[in-house]
C-alpha cells in the first residue's frame, strides 16, 4: 500500500509518500518563514495564497522522489482540522481533486493527532495509551491518547499557545521570527532565575490548562519598567536580553512539564508523548527528561524533523484507513485553534 499525505494547515505546504509498513519513499516541506518574517507572526492570507502556488509543484516533486507514478497510489490523505480556513483549504481541494481523478478513497487526518502520531513513527514502538501533548505556535493542548483513532481532549490554553508567546517575546526583544529559536538561543547564556514571571494555573492540580498571555504581559513591564502607554523597546544589553530570554523560557517550560505530568497522573498511564513545533525546544526537551526519569515515565518526543508541520507525521491515516475510516467527497475543513 501507498498513500499520499498532504498537509497545509499553516504555513508550511507539504506532502509525502508512505508505504503500509510506515516506510517514507518521499517528503517535501516548503516552507513559508521568508514572507511571514517582516510580520513576526503567520498573515492568514499570504498563506494561502502561498499554498495555492506551492500545492502542485509539492505534489509533483514528492511523487517523482518517491519514484512512483500517481496510479500507483492506494489512497489520499489530508489534514483538514484544525488550522487556518484559506490553507486548509488548498490542500483538501488538491486532495478531492486527486481522488475524483484516480478514484482513490479519501483519508481525513486530525493536525494535532499527527503530532502525537509522529512519537510512535519516530519510535518503531506502540505508544498507546497514552498521554499527549501538543506544544506549538496555535496549541498547547493535553489528550489521552487511547489509540490512533481515539484521542480524548482534556485541556489546553484558554488564550495564547505557547508558540505563539515564544513569536511575540521574541518581537518584544528584537529577536528575529520564528520567535521559537531565537528566543532559545539568546537563552543559552541568560540567567532562568533573573526576572520571576508568572506561571499561570502551575499549582492548580484540578485544571489541565495553560495561559500565557499573562506571562507575556509581564515580559512587557519587565522590558519597559512597567509602562501602560504604547510599547517602545528601550535599548538592551545583550545579557538583558539573554536573562529576559531565558526567565521567559524557564516560566513556559515549568508550566509545560508541570500540567503534562499532572497528566499523566491523573490517568492511571505511563507514557507520554510529546509534539508540535515548541516540542523542538532544547530546554523543554532537557527538562522533561529529568521530570519523566523520576517519575518512571516513558517518554517519547517527535524528533526535531517532525515537530515542524510536515506530511510525513499525516501516516495516521494509515492507521484511519485499515480502520475503514473513509471519508466521503463532501468532507468538509474544520478551522480553529482549541479543542480539536
Amino acid at each position: 500500500m501507498k498513500i499520499l499525505t498532504l498537509e497545509t494547515t499553516c504555513d508550511e505546504t507539504a506532502a509525502a509518500v508512505i508505504t503500509g509498513d510506515f516506510k517514507v519513499l518521499a517528503s517535501v516541506v516548503a516552507s513559508q518563514d521568508n514572507l511571514h518574517q517582516r510580520f513576526h507572526g503567520v498573515v492568514p492570507e499570504i498563506a494561502a495564497r502561498a499554498h495555492v502556488e506551492r500545492i502542485l509543484p509539492v505534489i509533483d516533486e514528492t511523487v517523482k522522489k518517491a519514484g512512483i507514478t500517481l496510479d500507483e497510489l492506494d489512497a489520499i490523505a489530508v489534514a483538514n482540522t484544525p488550522g487556518l480556513a484559506g490553507s486548509l483549504l488548498v490542500g483538501l481541494v488538491a486532495a478531492k481533486t486527486l481522488c475524483v481523478a484516480l478514484k482513490l478513497p479519501l483519508v481525513a487526518v486530525n493536525h494535532l493527532h499527527a503530532h502525537i502520531y509522529a512519537c510512535k513513527l519516530a519510535s518503531g514502538e506502540d505508544v498507546f495509551p497514552c498521554i499527549g501533548m501538543i506544544v506549538s505556535g496555535g496549541h498547547s493542548n493535553l489528550y489521552r491518547c487511547n489509540a490512533p483513532s481515539d484521542f480524548e481532549y482534556l485541556g489546553g490554553t484558554i488564550d495564547d499557545a505557547a508558540g505563539e508567546a515564544f513569536d511575540k517575546v521574541a518581537s518584544m526583544l528584537g529577536l528575529p521570527y520564528p520567535g521559537g529559536p531565537a528566543v532559545s538561543q539568546a537563552a543559552v547564556n541568560g540567567d532562568r532565575k533573573a526576572y520571576r514571571f508568572p506561571r499561570s494555573f502551575l499549582n492548580d492540580e484540578s485544571k489541565l490548562a495553560f495561559s500565557f498571555s499573562g506571562l507575556k504581559t509581564a515580559v512587557r513591564y519587565a522590558i519597559t519598567g512597567g509602562a501602560t502607554s504604547e510599547f517602545v523597546r528601550p535599548d538592551l544589553s545583550e545579557q538583558q536580553i539573554a536573562d529576559l530570554a531565558a526567565s521567559f523560557e524557564e516560566a513556559v517550560v515549568d508550566c509545560l512539564v508541570g500540567k503534562a505530568l499532572l497528566a499523566v497522573r491523573q490517568s492511571g498511564l505511563s507514557t507520554l508523548c510529546v509534539g508540535g513545533g515548541v516540542a523542538a525546544n532544547r530546554r523543554l526537551r532537557e527538562r522533561l527528561a529529568v521530570e519523566t526519569e523520576k517519575a518512571n515515565i516513558s517518554l517519547h518526543i517527535a524528533p526535531h524533523e517532525l515537530c515542524t508541520d510536515n506530511a510525513v507525521m499525516g501516516a495516521i491515516a494509515i492507521e484511519r484507513f485499515r480502520a475503514g475510516l473513509i471519508e466521503d467527497l463532501d468532507l468538509d475543513l474544520i478551522p480553529g485553534l482549541v479543542r480539536q
